[in-house]
């Protein structure tokens, strides 16, 4: 996960409002072509900017995240700084227009427990056993044979692919996006906050801190209103200066760990007891 994901976010959401505005189609048609388009500007991206390594490539996602913005925002058919938005017609089922929330719910619930299987199939494969080798040292990793330029590659294209989907739902369920809401650099942020507060590279970890994260910002917004825009900043600063002084693997791993180590308690208690009571 980088912060330029923001672009494939904003990419399906542009695809599916872009179906919806100028064809009057289903946006169900544009999260296919959202997909592509991600896909594509991965593979182009993904090239250079996956041969840099910590915060270089950060500083190049961003620039590429922002640039795509500049360009969303001074374009006139994709709405420019504006956005765009469905037509004035009444939609129906398949445009995924409900009027309670809780299909939704069950929809990104769905598409939340795919995204775990594929995820979950890529770490038990063979590509899985390289991106953690990769992960711990890509040098050690180069010299055991493992394709590691390949395998990140594949990696980014497959996460942007993923991304691209949920820009597309989330632009389906407001009926609307923008360059702030579609492709604004706090989406990037909170993706990366959620991965790396619940445990980056763990199955369980974005969602895990995504459970947190999103109660804590909305307890927040309500509590403090318009006056507390600001200090979302303030609160994901935090969040990360904690995180990377007192736990850097995230809570998952810190659960584990403590989880570990009773375990290894556990036997000692037993034998302790035994021969407590052996005659």
């Amino acid at each position: 996960m980088s912060v330029g994901h923001v672009v494939f976010f904003g990419c399906g959401a542009y695809a599916a409002m872009g179906a919806y505005a100028h064809f009057a189609l289903s946006p169900l048609v544009g999260i296919p072509v959202g997909i592509v388009v991600s896909v594509a500007i991965a593979a182009v991206i993904g090239v250079p900017t996956l041969r840099l390594s910590g915060h270089y490539f950060s500083m190049a996602t961003i620039a590429v995240a922002e640039l795509v913005r500049l360009i969303v925002t001074n374009t006139d058919y994709l709405g420019a700084a504006v956005g765009l938005s469905g037509p004035t017609v009444p939609r129906n089922l398949f445009d995924l227009s409900f009027i309670s929330a809780l299909p939704y719910y069950y929809l990104f619930l769905a598409v939340l427990a795919i995204t775990l299987g594929i995820t979950w199939w890529i770490a038990n494969s063979r590509m899985g056993f390289y991106l953690r080798a990769i992960r711990d040292s890509e040098r050690a990793a180069r010299s055991l044979g493992a394709p590691a330029s390949r395998t990140k590659l594949y990696a980014f294209m497959l996460s942007a692919g993923l991304t691209s989907v949920a820009g597309a739902l989330y632009a389906m369920m407001f009926g609307f996006v923008d360059p702030e809401s579609g492709l604004g650099i706090l989406i990037s942020v909170k993706m990366l906050i959620m991965a790396a507060l619940g445990g980056s590279g763990l199955l369980f970890g974005p969602l895990v801190g995504a459970a947190i994260l999103v109660p804590l910002e909305e307890i927040s917004n309500n509590v403090l209103g318009g006056k507390g825009a600001g200090l979302t900043f303030v609160l994901y600063g935090a969040i990360i200066v904690l995180i990377a002084r007192f736990q850097p693997g995230g809570i998952v791993m810190l659960i584990k760990r403590i989880w570990a180590r009773r375990n290894s308690k556990m036997p000692q208690a037993d034998a302790t007891r035994g021969a407590a009571h052996a005659p």
